[in-house]
């Protein structure tokens, strides 16, 4: 692979242990990895981006996605129901999807979180309608050129068993191990350059046996891979849990072995101070999705606490059928904002929303070693915003204005040294064809 020279820009924001920005920095990349970073750098033959009046930033690392969910947008019936009702109104669309949806629902959603800085991305995807499969996601996410960390996700209790989903959306849960088995071997990485990892992650306590909860932590660390499931979301998921387990989430994700350095849990909205002690200690990770969480009304997470605490989190935009965007830097904003609402205005910095969402969002997904932060030998995933958009005239600090006023596009956007994204528009796909091939298959799921 060719030497590429991110030349003179304006303000390059590490992320290293003392976190440090330089001026009119350059970085030098060889074989999809960081060579160096200084100033006065030269590469005779290497590809040279200019970054004059830009921001350069790791990229953003989101934690949590349902990628199919991208064709299911602003639904009439979800858009003022809180979660339970939501996920009613919403069972009976999903069940129409075909594999050619999921491509392409994963491609939309990959696409936006790549045109807002993103550079890898989880997906839970938990339900497989007609055929679909996991792989039909992995794919896509090849072709788009993101880092992807897919998680086989599974529903097993429907609503003839007392669970929320119906029928149709479960599977029986041998055949999910087997599957979780057969994906894990067919496309997990675990090299330190993966593009692609394979997590197992059944969706929630409510739609799955304890037995399979059990199982799955077992079968993940036999094969050396991530859990990941929804957690504590909201008052709804508190008393389903008294209720059916006779204990708070936190309690029953301990006894079941969902607690650890390999676990990471999405929203965590109501977690109380004992859980919290807990996530610390076993270094238990956290999707934060404040977008979600307030277009849902679940509440706002207490990430002031979590981060005291020494919790990971990191940053998620969650399913486009309950943010409905997918936006991350705009995510990293809502974050800082809904702390400063909890907790007072100078609860969460603009630099520390910019953290979670970058080396946060890494070592939630346990990539801190190679990613989440801009130093010589980690991997070439990096965000360039331009400081000359409108949206940041008359700003007076750069990399606070990333968050605090913008720009929310990101000019050039690489991955593993190969560029994703050039002057705001995406290199590997073609976003008119892209957003045309949505339409033709929301009609269709509408119809």
């Amino acid at each position: 692979m060719a030497q590429i020279l991110i030349r003179n820009a304006d303000r390059v924001v590490t992320m290293d242990g003392a976190r440090r920005e330089l001026a009119g920095a350059s970085i030098l990349i060889e074989g999809g990895a960081i060579a160096a970073i200084g100033p006065g750098l030269t590469a005779p033959g290497a590809e040279v981006i200019d970054a004059s009046g830009c921001v350069v930033t790791p990229g953003l690392v989101n934690t949590h996605h349902h990628l199919y969910q991208s064709l299911t947008r602003a639904v009439p019936g979800g858009q003022d129901a809180l979660l339970f009702g939501w996920l009613k109104t919403l069972y009976p669309i999903w069940a129409r999807y075909r594999p050619e949806d999921m491509q392409i629902s994963t491609q939309l959603g990959l696409g936006e979180l790549a045109l807002s800085g993103c550079t890898m991305s989880s997906d839970h995807l938990y339900l497989y309608p007609n055929g679909s499969r996991l792989d039909d996601t992995i794919h896509a996410a090849r072709a788009l050129g993101l880092r992807f960390h897919a998680t086989r996700g599974a529903m097993s209790i429907g609503e003839s068993k007392g669970g929320l989903p119906p029928d149709s959306l479960v599977e029986d849960e041998a055949a999910i191990l087997d599957d979780c088995i057969r994906v894990v071997d067919a496309f997990h990485d675990p090299s330190p350059q993966a593009m692609t990892r394979v997590g197992l992650a059944p969706c929630s306590p409510f739609s799955v046996s304890r037995e399979l909860m059990r199982d799955a932590a077992l079968l993940a660390r036999d094969k050396g891979v991530m859990l990941h499931t929804h957690l504590a979301e909201n008052v709804e998921d508190i008393a389903y849990s008294l209720s059916q387990f006779g204990c708070r989430p936190g309690q029953y994700a301990e006894e079941l072995g969902w607690t650890g350095a390999d676990v990471w849990h999405a929203h965590c909205v109501k977690l109380d101070p004992s859980e919290i002690s807990l996530f610390a200690h076993t270094r238990t990770g956290v999707a934060h999705c404040p977008c979600s969480n307030c277009r849902l009304g679940s509440g706002i997470a207490p990430v002031r606490a979590m981060r005291d605490a020494g919790v990971k989190v990191g940053l998620g935009v969650d399913g486009s059928a309950s943010n409905d965007a997918g936006d991350l830097i705009g995510e990293a904003r809502q974050a800082m904002l809904l702390q400063r609402v909890a907790n007072g205005a100078d609860a969460m910095s603009a630099r520390e929303a910019l953290e979670i969402a970058t080396l946060g969002g890494a070592s939630v997904l346990g990539r801190a070693a190679e990613l989440g932060s801009l130093e010589p030998g980690k991997r070439a995933d990096i965000a360039i915003w331009d400081l000359r958009a409108l949206q940041v005239a008359g700003s007076w600090d750069p990399v606070a204005a990333l968050v605090l006023c913008g720009p929310h596009r990101v000019r050039h956007l690489l991955v593993e040294g190969r560029q994703i994204v050039r002057d705001g528009q995406l290199v590997t796909l073609d976003e008119r064809a892209l957003a045309e091939s949505a339409r033709r298959a929301t009609a269709r799921l509408m119809a």
